[in-house]
């Protein structure tokens, strides 16, 4: 079965809490989703150029198909990173000749990438000190 990441931020009417200090459940939804996926492409990438399909096809061969990332999660993510300067694609043709655009990690792709890797870890060893909690004071 696939892993979707959800994330909630909730809070209660009686401790009023400005909307400027927690973005609506849908913005930190969507954070947390982009982040993770940029962080699943670009380490990708970083093994070298690949085509859109050849990218979800890795991630899904490596995960033991536990992650995977739709077409339509997968094209705006990389020509979102792409306009940021972290993505350059080419032309080519792949492996069944067909034509498709092959994305390949730049010096800020990289830059990124090391910047992703140093969330992910602080984000994870957050979790892991909340499930390895004995119990609540």
């Amino acid at each position: 079965m696939p892993f979707y990441l959800r994330t909630l931020c909730l809070t209660d009417s009686r401790f009023p809490v400005p909307r400027s200090r927690f973005p609506s459940m849908a913005d930190t939804e969507l954070d947390l989703l982009r982040g993770t996926v940029d962080l699943l492409i670009l380490k990708t990438l970083s093994w070298g150029p690949m085509h859109g399909l050849a990218v979800l096809r890795w991630i899904e061969q490596v995960t033991e198909q536990r992650l995977q990332i739709t077409e339509g999660a997968l094209y705006p993510a990389l020509h979102r990173m792409e306009q940021k300067g972290w993505l350059d694609a080419d032309w080519g043709y792949s492996d069944r000749n067909r034509e498709a655009k092959f994305y390949k990690l730049t010096a800020a792709g990289r830059r990124q990438l090391t910047a992703e890797l140093s969330k992910w870890s602080r984000y994870t060893e957050a979790v892991n000190l909340l499930i390895a909690a004995q119990g609540a004071r």
